[in-house]
């Protein structure tokens, strides 16, 4: 199987030497998205405003991929504090309605750029 890189501008550039996305086979898969606003390289440092803007993160790798949100089997969230957890939910639940995929959430000392959140996705075609 051939290995083909996703990148896209409506998702942040990587930060270091990675892929932000891989599709391999049917599977296509998210490096994790932390909350940067690809036009402006803002970070969201509210939390829901966090978990939104790295689902669009996700989301945008994924439809480059030439597959969508609905498609996600997998989905880990690492947050930077667990008393977090119900707001996270909340904007998940916006994005995952029906279906939803499998789903780790681990607090985490520390992310990249000090973000709130950083979320990872794996999806089929």
């Amino acid at each position: 199987m051939k290995k083909e890189i996703i990148s896209t501008p409506n998702a942040p550039a990587a930060i270091g030497p990675y892929s932000q996305g891989i599709k391999i086979g049917d599977m296509v898969f998210t490096s994790g998205q932390i909350p940067v606003n690809p036009v402006t390289g803002e970070i969201a440092t509210e939390i829901k405003a966090a978990t939104r803007q790295s689902l669009e993160n996700v989301k945008a790798i994924l439809e480059e991929a030439g597959t969508s949100l609905d498609k996600v089997v997998k989905v880990v969230v690492f947050i930077k504090d667990m008393n977090d957890f119900a707001k996270v939910n909340e904007v998940y639940g916006e994005y995952f309605t029906e279906n939803t995929p499998a789903r780790s959430c681990v607090e985490v000392a520390r992310l990249p750029k000090d973000c709130l959140v950083e979320i990872e996705a794996i999806a089929t075609l």
